[in-house]
C-alpha cells in the first residue's frame, strides 16, 4: 500500500465487507496489510467490525512492535501469523485470517480443499493445503501456516480457519471468498460420490497462471 492513510481504508472496509459476506462473527478473524517501509496496519483484537473505525486500526512494526495505536486498543491477537506470512513472502502486500464455516469443517477434519473447480487454481495456485495444528495465537499458527502456503495464495489452520495473501486487502479477501465457495461445492460433490480433480495438466497450467497473476 502507498501510505498509511490507503492502508488503513483498506483494511477497514476490507473488515466490514468480510463480516457482511458471513466470513467471521462477532471480533473473530483479522486483517492487515503492508505498507512500501515495512510497517503493518492491522485490526484490532476483540473490536466489532460493524463498530470498528479508522482509529481503532493499530500500526505494527515488522517485528510487532507497536508504532500507532489508540489508547486502549491493542494489534490483532493473531498478529504473530500476519508477521509470519510478511517474513516469509516479500510479494504479499495483505493477510486475512478467517473462519468461514464450510472451509473450517475441512480445517476440523484435518483436510485440504481440492482444487476441483479450475477457479480456485487460478487464485490459490492448486488445492488448499491444511496446516499442523497450533494453538490459537501462538508463534507456530504463523510457522505452520507458512509452510502450507508455499506456492498457494490460501492454507487451512487445523481446528481454527483460513488464511489468505495477496497484494492487497480486497484480493485477499477475493480468495477466501473463493476458498469458501470451493469448500461448499467439495462438500455437495461427495454426495454424488466425490469431487473429481482436475487433470494433472490443467492443474499445472492454472498453477502457472497464478504465479503470473500473484502480484497483479
Amino acid at each position: 500500500m502507498k501510505s498509511v492513510a490507503d492502508a488503513h481504508e483498506a483494511v477497514l472496509a476490507t473488515a466490514k465487507e468480510m463480516l457482511h459476506k458471513g466470513l467471521v462473527e462477532g471480533t473473530s478473524g483479522n486483517i492487515s496489510a503492508r505498507l512500501e517501509d515495512g510497517n503493518i496496519v492491522c485490526t484490532p483484537s476483540s473490536v466489532s467490525y460493524e463498530e470498528m473505525v479508522i482509529s481503532d486500526l493499530v500500526l505494527v512494526g515488522p517485528d510487532g512492535t507497536v508504532l500507532e495505536k489508540t489508547e486502549g486498543r491493542s494489534p490483532t491477537s493473531e498478529i504473530q501469523l500476519h508477521l509470519a506470512c510478511y517474513r516469509a513472502f516479500e510479494d504479499v502486500g495483505s493477510v486475512i485470517h478467517a473462519h468461514p464455516v464450510w472451509a473450517t469443517m475441512f480445517a476440523c477434519a484435518h483436510q485440504g480443499v481440492p482444487a476441483c473447480v479450475d477457479e480456485l487454481a487460478i487464485y490459490t495456485g492448486g488445492d488448499v493445503r491444511c496446516a499442523e495444528y497450533a494453538m490459537s495465537g501462538s508463534p507456530g499458527v504463523g510457522e505452520n501456516a507458512v509452510k502450507a502456503l508455499e506456492g498457494r495464495g490460501a492454507a487451512l489452520l487445523a481446528n481454527h480457519g483460513m488464511v489468505a495473501v495477496g497484494p492487497t486487502p480486497e484480493k485477499a479477501l477475493h480468495i477466501v471468498a473463493l476458498v469458501e465457495r470451493t469448500a461448499q461445492i467439495a462438500w455437495g460433490a461427495r454426495a454424488l460420490g466425490g469431487p473429481v480433480p482436475l487433470p494433472q495438466k490443467a492443474n499445472d497450467d492454472l498453477a502457472g497462471v497464478y504465479q503470473l497473476m500473484r502480484n497483479l
